[in-house]
């Protein structure tokens, strides 16, 4: 019963919380942490963290009016450019997940900066809310 409570705790949060961030913007976007959990999911073989995690980004993206697939491009760079080479941080176990999230964070606003510029969009807007929301996610995986 405890597990089925989980699990329906966890996809309740993955279908409405990129809805109240719509509304309420001060809530972080918790990119990067989706991200580091794909991430595991793929190293892990675990299916359920990867379909969560796909829902969350097409869930952001439609609600907040992104690029398409744009977080999971700037993921699978991660992933495929730096997770090899943080996998060498063995004897540090915080620096890994913290180091993806960053990386994460950083790569997607680097490439939703370039999608802005390139089509002569204006996606986000560069603010404490995005510095907050980086912090967050650091913060939340020094705690998972």
């Amino acid at each position: 019963m405890m597990q089925i409570l989980f699990w329906l705790l966890i996809v309740s949060f993955v279908l409405f919380y990129p809805m109240l961030i719509s509304f309420y913007v001060f809530l972080p976007l918790l990119i990067g942490l989706m991200g580091y959990l794909f991430i595991e999911g793929i190293e892990q073989g675990k299916w359920s963290y990867i379909l969560l995690s796909l829902i969350y980004f097409i869930n952001l993206e439609v609600n907040l009016s992104l690029p398409f697939f744009l977080i999971l491009v700037a993921v699978l760079i991660v992933y495929m450019l730096f997770y090899g080479t943080l996998s060498h941080l063995k004897k540090c176990k915080i620096c890994r997940p913290l180091l993806t999230v960053f990386l994460i964070d950083v790569i997607y606003l680097g490439i939703l900066l370039a999608y802005d510029f390139v089509f002569g969009t204006s996606s986000i807007v560069l603010d404490t809310i995005l510095l907050y929301s980086l912090v967050v996610d650091l913060l939340i995986v020094v705690v998972i």
